[in-house]
């Protein structure tokens, strides 16, 4: 199934976005080799030069590696991933936070709602 893009970014960054969301998750480990530049260009029902683009935008932060004559790598570098997701997260909570403020909510009024949010999940869990 074709990746889902919206009109409002440019793709090649959509698919950017993408590649990153599956490393993060864990769908692309560290050092795993990726498809080739065709075979996300079908994956995502994309033209090839735009995913090279994502890519290349990928390699230029660190996140993943060329080795020559065989392929793309996600770097082996934790402390890579790991800044990845903790700005990824923050640009999460910062939306997350945006979208609250326009339903009239405080920060402190989130946090507490987030808190009993979280007492639920606990009490779920059990």
């Amino acid at each position: 199934m074709a990746w889902q893009f919206s009109n409002d970014r440019p793709i090649y960054i959509q698919v950017s976005d993408q590649i990153v969301s599956n490393i993060l998750t864990g769908v692309y480990k560290m050092g795993e080799k990726l498809p080739s530049v065709r075979e996300f260009a079908v994956i995502a029902a994309v033209n090839p030069n735009t995913v090279q683009k994502a890519l290349s935008e990928l390699e230029d932060a660190g996140l993943i590696e060329t080795q020559r004559n065989t392929g793309k790598f996600v770097t082996q570098e934790g402390s890579v991933i790991e800044m990845a997701r903790k700005q990824r997260g923050e640009m999460l909570a910062v939306e997350f936070l945006k979208n609250m403020a326009a339903l009239g909510y405080t920060a402190e009024q989130t946090i507490k709602l987030l808190e009993e949010a979280k007492k639920g999940e606990e009490i779920s869990d059990e």
